[in-house]
């Protein structure tokens, strides 16, 4: 069986506040949920780790090839009417979060689209308290004035073309969330600069053992 859904993902609808976005919860499918979670290694550091450094059991690479795949691209293009063909695309895993994380920003402008799917269990008491729930943002100056509150639980999915406007954060968070992030990247120098340096960081982790 599959585990991500993408009869839902075609189906979800596109919001426009407070800028267009896809949320979906349950994007991998609830039978499948615990066993992508299982796969997931410990990590103790923080930061993105690229996924190549990382030793994933096969239900959580069967996950990630699923988002890397042909499919995945073609229902994101069309939703927000993009030509991603060409777009070469860059995948990192995030487990911990510390303080210094959830300021409020946008992404870099050599990610032409952000994927971000949660991979934590629902059970947390920091989720309910609101601690690490990223949310969408109506402006740069104010974490409490949001449109959508995203938690980081079972599989859900946050898709957003980038922009000048694409504020978002999310309260202070110390501890495990793991987060796999995924973004259709520009051709532009500073992209190809942003992805080599992604690639290199994979081989020495390779060779360290981080992570």
């Amino acid at each position: 069986m599959d585990c991500l859904d993408f009869d839902a993902l075609r189906a979800a609808p596109v919001s426009t506040d407070p800028f267009p976005h896809i949320l979906l919860e349950r994007f991998i499918r609830p039978a499948a949920l615990a066993g992508v979670i299982g796969d997931l290694p410990p990590m103790k550091g923080r930061g993105s780790f690229p996924i190549e450094a990382l030793r994933l059991g096969p239900k959580a690479r069967a996950a990630m090839a699923g988002l890397e795949g042909d499919e995945f691209r073609n229902i994101v293009a069309e939703k927000f009417g993009l030509d991603l063909q060409n777009a070469p695309h860059m995948i990192t895993l995030r487990g911990n979060s510390g303080a210094q994380d959830g300021r409020i920003h946008t992404d870099s402008s050599a990610k032409r689209v952000t994927i971000l799917l949660y991979l934590n269990k629902a059970d947390g008491a920091a989720w309910a308290r609101q601690d690490g729930c990223l949310r969408l943002l109506r402006g740069p100056d104010d974490l409490e004035d949001y449109a959508r509150e995203v938690p980081p639980v079972d599989g859900t999915l946050l898709v957003f073309p980038n922009g000048p406007t694409t504020w978002h954060g999310h309260k202070t968070h110390i501890g495990p969330r793991y987060v796999l992030q995924m973004n259709y990247m520009t051709t532009s120098a500073k992209a190809k600069a942003e992805m080599r340096r992604h690639h290199l960081s994979a081989f020495i982790k390779r060779l360290t053992g981080a992570a």
